[in-house]
């Protein structure tokens, strides 16, 4: 009877799509796409002359956020199902909370399982694991399963949007507007842009669990009896992929928030509006590869260990500074040996002394040009002497010779 329904089902969305293309309903394909598409073994190291087919499109390093280049990176568009990044997220931050757990269990709505477009065909009233149901949604861009999530979080979809566009604002998306959790509908005001995608992107990799997800190329659902296959094709063919979601519809075009990881360093790519699957992972490549080929994360250091710094009428006699934090810095990898750091520290202090204080700063230049200043802080806190602890260190200076 499952597969009967499957069928009938299937053969629902694609008539619903035929009749009518002006709100085409998410639905990605399995266009083939030349293996060649995916092939970065000459990888530009400049961006000059950089094209890509993408109409809109940015690059961004995950650990700084720097933008390395953009192509009308702030037009509002459609994004398709590359919505579910949001969708994603909101899932994840729950999780890493304790609001949810993966194996909590969800159960399909009327609503949820009348969804369409890309879909495991979930029946009213079935149950699965918010792990399943999420994998689902990563994985096979389930329109139905993040609908059935997003009314188990919220109690409804719309209740579950408030909080997406509410999350949205949070990080400072400033172009974006969501009406629904999946982007299935081509809703004229269902919006956002390549930057705030990258954004959203961002945020979401930095839970790194999320990877074991949306680096899955094939999988099974329901004990093995449903086979679902990742739509991001990056995963199979381009080295150091972890991610993250593609989407399609009729008037978003072929959309892509692509991530890939190499050597502890990370990019975002998202391209919007292509023409075909394979422009967008061609885009999406182009930029990663450039990434790849140009920058490094470098992590400076000062030239030599810092020194205990002096600490007058301190109960000890000196602090020992250190690093507030590790410095991050992207740098083109022909500018990496190039780095010039300085430091400048206070030569004395006087307690109290409390720790975390600044107490000096190291400065990265390239070229004369200020690159970073990160505070150096005092490692630990000094008490300032007492009076009896003064009168204690004269008596015995001058009966036993010590301090």
């Amino acid at each position: 009877m499952r597969k009967l329904a499957l069928a009938l089902a299937l053969a629902l969305t694609l008539s619903t799509t035929a009749l009518a293309a002006d709100t085409v309903m998410e639905q990605e394909t399995d266009e083939e796409v030349p293996e060649s598409v995916f092939d970065d073994s000459v990888i530009s190291t400049s961006a000059d002359g950089l094209e890509v087919p993408a109409p809109s499109a940015i690059l961004m390093e995950k650990e700084t956020g720097t933008v390395l280049w953009e192509k009308n990176a702030d037009e509002r568009l459609r994004p398709a199902s590359v919505t579910k990044v949001m969708t994603i997220l909101l899932i994840v931050e729950a999780v890493d909370r304790g609001e949810l757990k993966l194996s909590d269990t969800v159960t399909c709505s009327a609503h949820a399982a009348g969804m369409g477009g890309s879909q495991v065909f979930l029946e009213e009233g079935e149950q699965m694991t918010l792990q399943e149901m999420l994998k689902c949604i990563v994985v096979a861009s389930a329109n139905d399963a993040a609908c059935a999530v997003a009314e188990h979080m919220a109690g409804s979809e719309q209740a579950f949007v408030a909080r997406m566009n509410d999350r949205a604002r949070e990080l400072g998306m400033a172009n974006t507007n969501f009406t629904n959790c999946t982007g299935l509908m081509d809703d004229p005001e269902h919006l956002t842009t390549a930057r705030d995608i990258a954004i959203m992107s961002r945020e979401l990799i930095r839970h790194d669990w999320i990877k074991e997800y949306t680096t899955i190329w094939l999988d099974t659902i329901r004990n093995g009896e449903f086979g679902i296959s990742n739509t991001n094709k990056l995963i199979r063919f381009y080295d150091g992929a972890t991610g993250l979601k593609t989407g399609y519809t009729s008037s978003a075009g072929h959309c892509l928030a692509a991530t890939a990881q190499r050597d502890g360093v990370e990019y975002i790519a998202v391209v919007l509006h292509c023409a075909s699957s394979s422009d967008r992972f061609e885009s999406a490549k182009t930029l990663l590869s450039y990434a790849f080929g140009a920058y490094t994360v470098a992590s400076p250091t000062p030239n030599e260990v810092l020194p205990p710094i002096p600490v007058k009428l301190g109960k000890v006699h000196n602090v020992q500074p250190v690093l507030s934090q590790e410095p991050k810095l992207l740098v083109k990898k022909s500018d990496a040996g190039s780095l010039e750091v300085t430091v400048d520290m206070a030569p004395e202090l006087t307690a109290p002394v409390e720790a975390g204080a600044e107490v000096g700063v190291m400065t990265v230049t390239l070229g004369g040009k200020t690159l970073s200043e990160t505070p150096i802080i005092a490692g630990d806190s000094v008490e300032r002497l007492t009076w009896w602890d003064v009168t204690k260190s004269i008596l015995n200076l001058t009966i036993y010779g010590e301090r």
